[in-house]
């Protein structure tokens, strides 16, 4: 047996590296953890983390400029300055970053190497000019901001996800290119603030993987909160003037248009980072959309997994987090039969205003794959209680059910649609039919209804189509 200075090396130490690192110690392992820039990645530096406490900087600001509507109100008016904003953003990173410095890690009995790593083969890696070996390695090495080929935009300041947190002030308006998930949600947490805001889409709306019926009740209203929506429509040019920027826009029926603003925020899409590690050398097949990876998360270097945004799969930090479960058994442990990937109960939640939540099939895609055999229950969030307390009435929650009752998609756009999603996806994941969730005992006055009302329509339905019953009806007739 060969002897290796580590039992497996993490290259990559974002929320599936961190993951991968502390359950890997925690099975016994020697592990050694690579990072080329800051432990903590995009969730903890560029993504989840600053963009989080920005929104709720964002509902903070719309909740006190909107006192009044609760009965709360200043003799001298209220006068907001968001001047600090992203200090405080800033201050929330480096209180999560404190549970991820190296020395967390070296405390757990984890090595810690700072800088780029290049395979040298399936079983030794460099890093900085030293050479290490390690029985297995697991590549988390994320995604990063795909900036799209506009004319002029080499010449112009624009921000990223990855530089837009690092804004000492807000800026007074501001261009979003792309209605993805990053675009939606600052383009929300941004107008929440008193930021003038202009979202330019390629497609016909917003959020093209979520259910259109809902997607499009969002996009309407972000409109009427007050931000620019522009979809079928493209950059086609950037420049900049003084201190501002001009970005011309190409619609779908070939008109320009010349928009001015302060900042520019790319948000079309991200790449795999996959560059620059030398992947050939270990045997590791690889393209523009990520490392090829199998259902067990193995790369074709049949010691080497592949986790979170760089296996090409959803880009999202808890499906790294997963992904990391998955690979550190599969990689340490002697199984004889290793776990694999199943996409199927994937869940999200898109931040905006309000949260936009996602777990299976859309109605389009059911119906694609199930006919219309599917039955839809969908319960406004104007009829709960506890909404018409809190004034978060705006909403829609929708379920999507097979034939046989169980559920096969869960949307919720609504205050606290996040959190919600959960109960309704237990379900789901265990194949558990939706109707049974009306019998379990929910708080009142909760939002709790947006699931429990539904599943009481469930029931009823089941009820109304049982043999016995009808049977029963057509006596009582008589």
């Amino acid at each position: 047996m060969k002897n290796y200075d580590y039992d497996i090396v993490i290259i990559g130490v974002g929320s599936g590296g961190v993951s991968a690192a502390f359950l890997a110690a925690n099975l016994g392992k020697k592990v050694a953890i690579i990072e080329k820039h800051k432990i903590g990645g995009d969730c903890t530096w560029y993504g989840c983390v600053p963009s989080k406490a920005l929104i709720k900087a964002g509902e903070v600001h719309k909740t006190v400029k909107h006192a009044d509507k609760f009965g709360i109100k200043s003799a001298n008016g209220i006068d907001l300055n968001t001047d600090g904003v992203m200090d405080h953003v800033r201050s929330i990173r480096e209180k999560i970053y404190a549970e991820e410095t190296p020395e967390v890690f070296e405390a757990r009995g984890i090595k810690v190497f700072i800088g780029e790593a290049r395979f040298k083969d399936n079983h030794h890696i460099e890093i900085g000019g030293q050479v290490v070996s390690s029985k297995s390695f697991i590549i988390s090495t994320g995604a990063s901001p795909f900036v799209p080929p506009v004319e002029g935009l080499e010449s112009v300041p624009y921000l990223t996800n990855e530089t837009i947190f690092e804004l000492e002030l807000l800026p007074k308006s501001i261009v979003v290119l792309g209605g993805g998930p990053i675009g939606s949600e600052m383009a929300s947490a941004m107008n929440n603030l008193g930021v003038k805001v202009t979202l330019v889409e390629a497609g016909e709306s917003i959020l093209a993987r979520e259910d259109k019926e809902l997607a499009n009740i969002l996009m309407e209203k972000m409109r009427n909160d007050g931000v620019e929506i522009l979809t079928n429509s493209r950059a086609v040019k950037a420049a900049k003037k003084d201190s501002r920027i001009i970005i011309t826009i190409n619609n779908s029926n070939g008109r320009n248009t010349e928009i001015e603003a302060e900042d520019i925020l790319i948000a079309v899409g991200r790449r795999p980072n996959v560059n620059g590690l030398n992947l050939e050398m270990a045997g590791i097949e690889y393209s523009a959309k990520g490392i090829k990876a199998n259902e067990k998360l193995q790369t074709t270097a049949s010691n080497i997994y592949a986790i979170g945004d760089v296996a090409g799969s959803y880009q999202f930090s808890h499906i790294a987090e997963y992904h990391a479960e998955i690979a550190v058994p599969n990689a340490v442990l002697p199984l004889p039969i290793k776990r694999k990937v199943n996409y199927e109960n994937i869940v999200w939640t898109t931040f905006t205003d309000p949260e936009f939540a996602h777990a299976g099939l859309t109605e389009n895609e059911a119906r694609e794959r199930y006919g219309n055999s599917i039955r839809i229950y969908r319960f406004n969030y104007s009829s709960i209680e506890r909404a018409k307390t809190e004034l978060t009435e705006f909403g829609l929650s929708k379920f999507i059910c097979d034939k046989k009752g169980r559920l096969i998609g869960i949307h919720i756009l609504g205050e606290r649609a996040g959190d919600l999603l959960h109960e309704a996806q237990l379900a789901k994941s265990l194949g558990v039919p939706f109707h049974k969730i009306r019998g379990m005992v929910h708080v009142y006055p909760t939002y709790g209804d947006v699931t429990k009302r539904p599943a009481v329509a469930a029931y009823v339905d089941k009820l109304q189509n049982n043999p016995l019953i009808k049977i029963l009806k057509k006596v009582t007739k008589r």
